[in-house]
């Protein structure tokens, strides 16, 4: 067990890239977010970059995202003090001189992998290079589509829900679900920002939603490959083949493979914001299968938020409860290892310290 000589301010390090929207969520209009605790006020440019500023006017604090946009400047709703894409006020009502002082934070602005993401701490270590990687979300190669979920609890259970697929055999039973993902082995290897659980079934009968995705009779190998990269991204490489022939050892030719896209950012203390997306290297030109995939998939992930969000209010009503582990537990206690790493790092002060 770990303690601490003091206790954390949020529960989330501040110094990364977190997912604020889908791409095509951002347009020339004012869109508020709240991510890691901070009210942000989201908009694109005319050259069609994404600008992200503190949702607070200098002047009053109203929301800044309650005003409109002149060109690429906001104006705010209240007094009509105007703020540039630096944050810098560039007009005040009823007087010439501006105050020097009159300016709102920025945050800065990442668009990759069809997610806008904003770096929430010290802008200089802000290296677009470190965005989580997607790729599959925008890769030639693959198709798929997501959706957002905002979901009312913690946005950690959400990554233990990630880490730990044998809840599919009992919350996802009549899709993605069967007794074996609880019943095989798994692997837990671990880096210093990522996890991963290795799980694969041999010689069984497809669950419904791949037996539709495989298409052909008989026993299949199926396997879930679960990476977290720190803090808040989990790909998961899923699919089936035909038992025997090889995806073990890397010939996924005669299966269908997919990959489960999900970046989880924290809104508050107990909301989240929950992006995902399901990817296929199969038949990528049928929209309709790419519509029905997203949508079945949509389905899975609503029992999971009805799941989570009666756990959350479970943990409001019984503070004094707490955790117990079990094997199965191994790549989310990691998981949450890595964060509490990538927090303590930020904190001033004596760092936390190991007990038995």
């Amino acid at each position: 067990m770990s303690v601490t000589t003091q206790e954390t301010a949020q529960p989330w390090p501040m110094n990364a890239w977190y997912a604020a929207a889908w791409d095509h969520e951002v347009k020339h209009k004012l869109m508020p977010r709240t991510i890691c605790g901070k009210k942000v006020v989201l908009y694109r440019r005319t050259d069609g970059r994404v600008a992200a500023l503190e949702d607070a006017c200098w002047h009053r604090l109203l929301p800044l995202s309650m005003g409109r946009l002149d060109g690429d400047e906001v104006v705010c709703g209240y007094h009509g003090l105007v703020f540039d894409t630096s944050g810098r006020c560039t007009h005040m009502p009823s007087q010439d001189t501006i105050n020097p002082s009159a300016c709102v934070r920025t945050y800065p602005v990442a668009e990759k992998h069809r997610f806008i993401w904003l770096w929430m701490g010290d802008p200089a270590l802000a290296d677009p290079a470190k965005v989580p990687d997607l790729h599959w979300n925008h890769d030639p190669e693959w198709a798929g589509d997501g959706k957002l979920i905002e979901v009312a609890c913690d946005y950690r259970l959400v990554l233990d829900n990630l880490m730990d697929l044998t809840h599919e055999t009992f919350v996802h039973s009549s899709s993605i679900g069967d007794r074996n993902v609880a019943e095989a082995p798994f692997e837990v290897t671990h880096g210093d920002r990522t996890v991963t659980v290795t799980r694969w079934m041999e010689g069984i009968l497809p669950p419904p939603l791949w037996a539709a995705q495989y298409g052909r009779p008989g026993p299949v190998d199926r396997w879930q490959i679960i990476r977290f990269e720190a803090p808040c991204t989990i790909a998961i490489d899923v699919g089936v083949a035909e038992a025997g022939t090889g995806a073990k050892q890397g010939d996924r030719s005669k299966g269908v493979n997919g990959m489960v896209l999900n970046t989880i950012t924290p809104s508050t203390e107990k909301t989240c914001l929950y992006f995902w997306a399901f990817a296929r290297n199969y038949d990528i030109l049928n929209q309709k299968r790419t519509t029905d995939l997203r949508e079945g998939v949509s389905g899975v992930f609503r029992e999971d938020e009805a799941i989570l969000e009666a756990q959350q209010r479970a943990m409001d009503e019984h503070p004094e409860k707490v955790f117990f582990n079990l094997n199965i537990d191994a790549g989310s206690m990691w998981a949450r290892r890595l964060i509490d790493r990538m927090v303590a790092a930020e904190r001033p002060g004596p760092r936390a310290v190991a007990a038995e």
